[in-house]
């Protein structure tokens, strides 16, 4: 019985979403500023070289 405890989906409520967001994971973090701003330095930067070296 109790795998079919392990295997049972988390309530569709917010104290289910709550836990599911407090586990901690391995793996590489990083801050959500960095995500956001390397997109938009990309976006930047090839639009100033499309108006820089547009004939």
């Amino acid at each position: 019985m109790s795998s079919s405890k392990k295997s049972a989906p988390l309530p569709a409520s917010s104290g289910g979403l709550m836990r599911f967001f407090e586990d901690e994971t391995k793996g590489f973090k990083m801050d959500p500023r960095i995500v956001v701003s390397i997109p938009i330095g990309l976006i930047s930067i090839s639009w100033a070289i499309e108006l820089l070296l547009a004939p």
